[in-house]
């Protein structure tokens, strides 16, 4: 490619500022500009000469962009960005909101069609990684069964949605995997679990002066697609302790399938990221089991979890369980 792809941001919050830094990594990516909500001198770019524009400047610009790479919040900015832009750019975007993914889809795919424009959505860690990784797994196992933890780490949607309740000057929401679940899993016991059985959702929120706590409380315990179907706990604490003690944005995650495919005894793999490619080890006896674990997590990491587990399981039986696992180091802003 001769020239490089010219990238624009839309957004310039956590998210923003993650496109932002990626960008510098790629020599074929051109950040040809950020577009915000805020005063654009309220930007300051990684790289010194960035052009920073208010969004209202986009529909002019649409011979400069190549691609638009949207990083608004999912609960209310991408529902009305999301067709409106792709009408004009062709656009990338990382939309969470899994029950509203057909509607979100149908709407953006009406403007980008009309208007001959590619439009990417629901591409982030899940859906988007985690996806992929779930289609591989269930290829590998067809016949098994698909689980998907988050965390423990600080959902920025999540995050986003309480912000933006009335009352809330600022906060913080963590998904916690349900340790009981996840061992059942692990186990090779195929368990059926609701999505309360498997996650614990937990906010750490700052009040405005004069909000009324247990009014907050309701609306972010009740809140459809983000916290109705979770066991969740809000704390209120001062913007103070938000600051001091929530300010990194830890994330992780892993995706497990357990299937079965033959009763026959059979080798059993081991997969470890020190000693590519996997070697073999044949297990004796009637049973097959084999783990597959990957951890990716990048530079600084002190530790990685131990990278294969073999987990027993019943006589007379092949278990093969595939699990890959995404660790995230907190940034510190």
């Amino acid at each position: 490619m001769d020239k490089p792809i010219r990238i624009a941001i839309a957004g310039h919050g956590n998210l923003g500022r993650g496109v932002e830094a990626a960008l510098g990594k790629n020599p074929d990516l051109q950040l040809a500009g950020i577009y915000t909500r805020r005063p654009p001198a309220q930007i300051k770019p990684l790289q010194a000469g960035t052009p920073v524009h208010g969004m209202e400047a986009l529909p002019d610009h649409n011979r400069l962009i190549d691609v638009l790479i949207l990083c608004g919040g999912s609960k209310e900015d991408l529902p009305e960005q999301g067709p409106a832009l792709a009408a004009l750019f062709n656009t990338l975007d990382s939309f969470d909101t899994h029950a509203r993914i057909p509607e979100y889809f149908a709407a953006v795919d009406a403007a980008a069609r009309t208007n001959r424009k590619t439009a990417l959505i629901s591409a982030g860690w899940d859906p988007g990684m985690f996806s992929m990784e779930r289609v591989i797994s269930e290829a590998l196992l067809p016949d098994g069964a698909t689980y998907t933890f988050w965390g423990k780490g600080l959902s920025q949607g999540h995050s986003d949605a309480i912000r933006r309740v009335p009352g809330v000057a600022g906060g913080v929401q963590y998904t916690l995997p349900i340790a009981e679940a996840v061992d059942q899993v692990r186990s090779g016991a195929c368990p059926q679990l609701t999505t309360r059985q498997k996650h614990h959702r937990e906010c750490f929120v700052v009040l405005q002066e004069g909000a009324d706590p247990e009014a907050v409380r309701q609306i972010i315990v009740t809140m459809p697609h983000y916290f109705d179907q979770y066991d969740t706990t809000v704390n209120f604490i001062s913007a103070e302790e938000l600051r001091r003690n929530h300010s990194a944005m830890p994330h992780g995650g892993f995706v497990i399938r357990s299937g079965n495919t033959t009763a026959e005894t059979a080798p059993s793999w081991t997969a470890t990221p020190s000693s590519p490619p996997a070697y073999w080890r044949p297990t004796p006896g009637p049973c097959t089991v084999s783990t597959c674990r990957a951890s990716m997590a990048p530079k600084p990491y002190s530790t990685l979890p131990p990278a294969c587990s073999r987990p027993r399981a019943p006589n007379n039986c092949a278990l093969n369980t595939c699990e890959t696992e995404h660790g995230q180091h907190p940034i510190h802003h």
